[in-house]
């Protein structure tokens, strides 16, 4: 059977996996904070993401980098992120684990931030929104899941990775448009690239066998060790090509038991094979 095509089993499938209804909450949360409650000019001033070289009483703070994704400017800009979210990370999470799928998700955001702030230097404007963090994910459902259709419109069948290309391609062109206009656009067209950017990166570094979800564990059980509280873990992934039988047989574990019953090397080998 196919990685791609591999069906789910009832069981080992979440319809709302834990990190995406983490960030579905919190999001939703803070949206009636800024538009329902006094908080809101406090919101604004400390939590969206101020451009470094922003003058007056508003100034860039470094965690901005990570409250701005929790920000949004209208019911509209909310609704479409948080479905888009769900839409494309269900099966990311429920592919990679909830702790890889959250660390993706800020590495992707904190990117786009970065690469926002570096594309409006001199700007007045803030940021918000969770957009890139969501490109990121977007790009990922179009590397594991590249020949999967999506429904533009509800209408139009599509492959994702022709889809997520297009999005790209939109998105690279408003931006440059923008930029050589001189206009002021209400969508930050380069923090979506940044976090798509950012995510195919982390993506193809997560294949060679580097992750950051595992080093900050190894670091974490490190420390344990010189503390004395436990025992140091070492963990060692086989740098070699993932065969389609041994795939086979991971995904039917999947079928059979759900992604939580893989150990770390079985997961390991399955996020290899989406380079294929």
């Amino acid at each position: 059977m196919s990685y791609h095509d591999q069906p789910y089993s009832p069981g080992g499938f979440q319809v709302m996996p834990p990190a995406i209804k983490t960030i579905i909450l919190v999001n939703v949360a803070v949206f009636f904070l800024q538009f329902f409650s006094p908080l809101a000019p406090f919101l604004q001033f400390f939590g969206a993401l101020w451009p470094v070289a922003s003058s007056g009483d508003y100034q860039f703070q470094i965690w901005q980098l990570v409250s701005y994704m929790f920000m949004h400017g209208g019911l509209a800009h909310i609704l479409f992120n948080m479905f888009a979210l769900w839409l494309f990370g269900t099966e990311i999470e429920n592919y990679w684990g909830t702790k890889e799928f959250t660390t993706f998700y800020f590495v992707c955001g904190i990117g786009a931030a970065l690469i926002n702030l570096m594309t409006t230097v001199g700007s007045q404007y803030p940021t918000v929104g969770a957009s890139g963090a969501i490109f990121g994910v977007l790009l990922a459902f179009g590397m594991m899941f590249p020949d999967r259709y999506i429904f533009l419109y509800f209408l139009f069948p599509i492959k994702a990775k022709y889809f997520v290309a297009g999005y790209a391609a939109l998105e690279l062109f408003s931006g440059i448009n923008n930029s050589a206009m001189g206009s002021q656009s209400n969508i930050a067209h380069f923090a979506h690239l940044g976090g798509m950017a950012v995510g195919f990166v982390y993506i193809k570094i997560r294949q060679q066998g580097w992750s950051l979800t595992d080093w900050a564990e190894k670091l974490a059980s490190k420390n344990e060790a010189v503390k004395g509280k436990g025992p140091k873990l070492h963990s060692k992934t086989e740098d070699r090509n993932v065969s389609e039988t041994e795939i086979d047989e991971i995904l039917d574990k999947i079928s059979r038991e759900g992604y939580e019953s893989l150990t770390k090397e079985e997961k390991m080998k399955l996020l290899k094979a989406g380079d294929r």
